[in-house]
C-alpha cells in the first residue's frame, strides 16, 4: 500500500523527456551584436554622406554617357518599295533583289573602334518555346548531332538531323551592311565580335553545319558548311538570346575614325522578315566610353538617389533645429540593462 495522494505515479525507470533546447548563447540570442541607436545626428549624417557621394558619381556617369556618339537609322519601312508597302510580308518573302541605299551624316567626330549594331524591336527572343528550341550539347560536340529532341520544329530534314538545330539558330539575322565614304569602302571587322568564352566553350571547333536551312520554310541566314561553329561569330552572337523585346546585337567594327560632317553611304540588303510581327529594324553606329555604350540610366539613378538623400538630410536638420525632441535614456534598453536589474 503506497502512501500519498490519489494521483497516478510514473514508473521510476521512465525518463521524462523535455523539449527545452540545450542552453547556449547562440540559441538564446545572447551573442554580442551591433545594436545602433538611430539618433537624429546619425540619420542626418548618413543621408548627407550618401548625397555627397552619389551626386558627383551621377554627374561623372552622365558625362561619360553623353560623350558617346551614337547614330540610329531605322530602315525597315524605307527599304520597302512604295508599291509593296501595302503588303510588306509578301515583299520580304518574295525572290529578287532587296538592296537598299541609305545615307548617314556624322554629326560629331567618332573615334575608332566604331561599333556597328543591328537593333530589333517587338522581337521576343525570351519566349519560352523559342528559348528552349535548341541543344547546347549539339553545338559543342559532333557526338551529339543526332540529339534533336528539344529542337522541334526545326529538328531534322527528311530524317537527317539539322546542325545547329532549333528555332534560335533557324531565325538567324541575315541583313547585310556595306559602308563607304567618299567612294572609299569602309571595311567592317567581324572578328572577335562574340564572347571569347562562347567561342571556346559553347561552340565546338569540330562541329560543322549540316542540313541547315535546307528545308522549307527558310527562317533567316545561312552558314558556311566548311567553317566550324566556333568560327561563325554571327551565329554565336545571335544565339545569346535577349531578355527584352528591344535589343541590339553586334554586327562588326569599323576601325577608322569618322569626322564630323562626313557622309556615309550604306548599301544594305533587306532580307530579314520583321514585318510578320510588326517588328522594327534599325542600324546603329556607336562609340563607347569607360562605362560602355550610351546609357543615361545609371547617372540619372545616382543623381536621383543623391538628391533625395540631400533633401532628407536638410529636412531632418530643419525639423531637429526648429522642433527638437528629447531622446530617451539608452540605459533603459533591454540589452543595456544588467541581468539582475
Amino acid at each position: 500500500m503506497s502512501s500519498g495522494g490519489g494521483g497516478s505515479s510514473e514508473p521510476s525507470g521512465v525518463k521524462k523527456t523535455s523539449k527545452r533546447p540545450k542552453y547556449s548563447r547562440f540559441t538564446q540570442q545572447e551573442l554580442p551584436a551591433c545594436k545602433p541607436i538611430l539618433t537624429p545626428s546619425w540619420v542626418i549624417l548618413t543621408f548627407l554622406v550618401a548625397g555627397v557621394v552619389f551626386i558627383p558619381l551621377g554627374v561623372i556617369c552622365l558625362f561619360a554617357s553623353q560623350g558617346v556618339v551614337e547614330i540610329v537609322d531605322r530602315y525597315d519601312t524605307d527599304c520597302v518599295p512604295e508599291s509593296s508597302r501595302a503588303n510588306k510580308v509578301a515583299y520580304i518573302q518574295s525572290e529578287g533583289n532587296k538592296m537598299c541605299n541609305r545615307t548617314i551624316t556624322v554629326t560629331k567626330t567618332m573615334k575608332h573602334p566604331i561599333y556597328v549594331y543591328y537593333q530589333l524591336e517587338n522581337y521576343y527572343q525570351n519566349h519560352r518555346r523559342y528559348v528552349k528550341s535548341r541543344n547546347d550539347a549539339q553545338l559543342r560536340s559532333p557526338r551529339e548531332e543526332n540529339d534533336v529532341q528539344t529542337c522541334a520544329p526545326e529538328d531534322n530534314v527528311a530524317g537527317h538531323p539539322i546542325v545547329p538545330c532549333g528555332l534560335v539558330a533557324w531565325s538567324l539575322f541575315n541583313d547585310t551592311y556595306q559602308f563607304s565614304r567618299n567612294s572609299e569602302k569602309l571595311p567592317v571587322n567581324k572578328k572577335d565580335i562574340s564572347w571569347k568564352s562562347d567561342r571556346d566553350s559553347k561552340f565546338g571547333k569540330n562541329v560543322y553545319p549540316k542540313n541547315f536551312q535546307s528545308g522549307a520554310p527558310i527562317g533567316g541566314g545561312t552558314l558556311d558548311p566548311k567553317k566550324p561553329l566556333s568560327e561563325q561569330e554571327d551565329l554565336i552572337v545571335w544565339m545569346r538570346t535577349a531578355a527584352l523585346p528591344i535589343f541590339r546585337k553586334l554586327y562588326g567594327k569599323i576601325e577608322t575614325d569618322l569626322n564630323a560632317g562626313d557622309t556615309i553611304m550604306v548599301l544594305l540588303e533587306n532580307n530579314y522578315n520583321t514585318y510578320s510581327f510588326n517588328g522594327e529594324k534599325k542600324l546603329v553606329l556607336s562609340t563607347t566610353s569607360w562605362l560602355g555604350g550610351r546609357n543615361d540610366f545609371l547617372g540619372v539613378a545616382y543623381l536621383t538617389v543623391g538628391s533625395i538623400c540631400l533633401f532628407l538630410a536638410v529636412t531632418f536638420s530643419v525639423l531637429y533645429l526648429v522642433k527638437p525632441r528629447q531622446l530617451g535614456d539608452p540605459s533603459y534598453l533591454s540589452w543595456n540593462r544588467s541581468p539582475g536589474g
